[in-house]
């Protein structure tokens, strides 16, 4: 994980409509950039639909939402509709950006080691500075915890 004070690894990656977005274009607001496995999985979604239903309140503080992991633009536009997510999602297929925030972990599930992403977010401040980094994170509260933080 990145330290808090470090500043965060610019990126450029496509969104849920094929649209190309940087951590640069944000410059000047608060960004929460989350990191999860994947999508359509249950503690993605509730992860995802918190950070929706609380979308409009992370705007009016100035904040902007970024969903990261490694499922595809296409993948990314059907977990948009099906949710009816209000926020962007990127597409990180190569895992440049999932390595370059160092998220990319060996994880065990029932006794099977394998490589994936590791739930995690970041508050990234006007400048691009990290100011808070938060691993292991409970899908179901992350959104709430970042409200409150925010």
């Amino acid at each position: 994980m990145l330290e808090v004070g470090t500043k965060a690894p610019d990126f450029t990656l496509p969104d849920q409509n094929g649209e190309m977005h940087s951590l640069s274009d944000y410059r000047g607001k608060k960004i929460i950039l989350y990191f999860y496995p994947r999508d359509n999985t249950a503690g993605c979604t509730k992860q995802a639909c918190g950070f929706s239903e609380r979308y409009p309140q992370f705007v009016e503080k100035g904040v902007e939402v970024l969903g990261v992991s490694k499922d595809s633009v296409a993948s990314h536009k059907k977990f948009e509709e099906k949710h009816g997510l209000a926020f962007t999602l990127l597409s990180d297929t190569e895992l440049e950006v999932i390595k370059a925030y160092d998220v990319w972990k060996e994880k065990k599930n029932y006794g099977k080691v394998s490589m994936g992403v590791l739930r995690t977010t970041y508050l990234i401040d006007e400048n691009g500075v990290i100011i808070r980094a938060m691993d292991k994170v409970k899908a179901a509260d992350n959104p709430q915890q970042m409200l409150d933080e925010v």
